[in-house]
């Protein structure tokens, strides 16, 4: 029972570094950038709000699970922005390794019995293949937007995004999984991209 607990607390004191990783996106008032942290647990809120906007089969519960894990492997491998023109790709083969790594040791300290389907989730997430994950995935990138918007362009003003990018990195995403929400917030982006 100690050996147990010691190894579940252990998680959940690592868990707590994810509030230190500093993300692009600014808070909705503009005063600083969006931690971690406070990332997943606004996307959470979001699945559970937006819940109407997922596709048929989706279990809400599932996608909120997603949500709170699926950026722990930042606490090893930092926030690699999805606009970032710097350093690694978002997305690319050795961020991808990175994470595995990192995910490897996160939920390696918990017992098997809760790590190992926590750690399915969360590759679950990373798949982006199941209607949970593209429902997941696509609140994941909704959610900066909304923070850009109200922002003043925030994160897009500072990479220089352009709205074709904005479409096939993000867009595409929100689309595939919640493409009423897409729809919507597509109508909102357009002035801040004065060329399109």
């Amino acid at each position: 029972m100690t050996a147990r607990l010691d190894r579940q607390f252990a998680f959940l004191m690592e868990a707590d570094r994810l509030k230190q990783v500093i993300r692009a996106t600014p808070i909705v008032d503009g005063s600083r950038r969006e931690n971690s942290g406070e990332h997943s647990w606004h996307l959470a809120l979001y699945a559970l709000v937006l819940a109407d906007h997922a596709g048929p089969g989706v279990n809400i519960d599932r996608v909120v699970k997603m949500l709170i894990l699926h950026d722990l492997v930042e606490i090893d491998v930092g926030d690699v922005p999805i606009h970032s023109q710097n350093g690694e790709a978002h997305g690319s083969a050795a961020i991808a390794e990175a994470e595995a790594r990192a995910a490897d040791r996160i939920f390696g300290l918990l017992p098997p019995d809760v790590g190992a389907p926590l750690r399915a989730l969360w590759e679950e997430f990373e798949a982006n293949e199941s209607p949970d994950a593209v429902f997941a995935k696509s609140i994941d990138r909704v959610q900066p937007v909304l923070h850009n918007i109200a922002t003043g362009g925030g994160s897009w003003t500072e990479y220089s995004v352009t709205l074709e990018q904005l479409e096939a990195r993000v867009g595409a995403k929100v689309a595939r999984g919640a493409p009423r929400l897409w729809s919507y917030v597509r109508g909102h982006v357009r002035r801040f991209f004065a060329d399109a």
